[in-house]
């Protein structure tokens, strides 16, 4: 089958980095789907992986993890699908990744993919969904009752622009939003946050106010936000991260009794927990969401076929720090 994988960690911009290769197709068993891989999407966790991770000696890491595909095959204790199913997921960390014409996925972590939308804007989501549902739901533990207020640093990104439909399809939060371009405030706009400030200014500026957010999620620098989070939120307020900030000051957050949250949605799949199976679950109800018309795909850019060139351009686009939504690569 064919694959892009690489053998050394490398920057973008080396010929090595990113190679395409042949490998053997792999066979299910157990839990495991076979499944025939039609769109992927790239993500922040790809380009950290192939920057700093080296294949074993004589092996190929293959490398992506969200995408969408066909059933091919079903393992033996497998019980969730059937050949020909079309389903989304985003994969385990430790195993070999979606940018091959085939790969092994465990059911569990896996759901039927939405059928209202192509294949290319269904890739964008299942890795960026999966956490900002952890985040809201199973981190900080978000009432979808009560009238309280959100701020999301950074949201114009592929977990942010998910996140930000979730909150307004499924909570009452007010929302505030941050991007620093026109474009991207634009692009919060359209997709329903209440207010957008810019996070390039002093967030407690920005807001005119402090001690008032029961909940900040920061998604990128925040180590460079956390003296300005620690401004404006409430006491006994919540705060969750996803990126992996050089350091971090926690003392600070205790004369407000603020709790930390950090968000890695590869968690439940590498240690296998006893929950694992609510990935399925989750990407099922967004599935229906998009279905229904609430929920819509954070696609930014399409780089055409996957393969090695293509795949290094996203890398590189990613690593830029300029994307809007999500890059989708689809076919073979």
């Amino acid at each position: 089958m064919k694959a892009v994988a690489y053998q050394q960690a490398l920057a973008i911009n080396e010929t090595l980095s990113l190679q395409d290769i042949e490998l053997d197709k792999p066979r299910a068993s157990g839990k495991d789907l076979l499944i025939k891989v039609a769109a992927v999407s790239v993500n922040p966790v790809d380009t950290k992986i192939r920057a700093n991770v080296s294949a074993e000696t004589g092996q190929w890491k293959v490398i992506g993890w969200d995408a969408v595909g066909t059933v091919e095959q079903v393992g033996d204790q497998a019980s969730f699908f059937k050949v020909g199913d079309k389903v989304w997921y985003a994969g385990d960390l430790t195993r070999s990744g979606s940018n091959a014409e085939y790969q092994l996925v465990d059911e569990r972590i896996v759901s039927l993919a939405p059928t209202s939308i192509p294949d290319a804007k269904a890739a964008a989501l299942p890795l960026t969904a999966i956490t900002a549902w952890e985040m809201l739901y199973d981190r900080l533990e978000v009432s979808r009752d009560q009238h309280k207020s959100i701020l999301i640093i950074g949201a114009a990104g592929g977990v942010g622009s998910i996140m930000v439909q979730l909150v307004k399809q499924l909570t009452k939060l007010k929302l505030i939003a941050t991007a620093s371009r026109p474009e991207t405030q634009a692009w919060l706009k359209e997709l329903g946050a209440d207010q957008i400030i810019n996070h390039r200014n002093p967030l407690s500026e920005e807001l005119k106010q402090a001690n008032n957010i029961d909940y900040v999620v920061s998604l990128n620098n925040t180590d460079q936000h956390l003296a300005e989070i620690i401004k404006v939120i409430k006491p006994q307020g919540k705060f969750g991260l996803i990126d992996d900030p050089s350091s971090l000051d926690v003392k600070l957050l205790k004369p407000k009794s603020i709790s930390l949250h950090w968000e890695f949605m590869y968690t439940r799949s590498m240690f296998e927990t006893e929950d694992m199976i609510k990935q399925h679950q989750l990407l099922g109800e967004i599935a229906q969401l998009i279905d229904q018309g609430k929920i819509k795909s954070t696609l930014g850019d399409h780089f055409g076929q996957i393969n090695a060139d293509n795949l290094k351009q996203a890398h590189a686009f990613i690593e830029s720090q300029k994307a809007k939504g999500k890059i989708v690569l689809e076919g073979f």
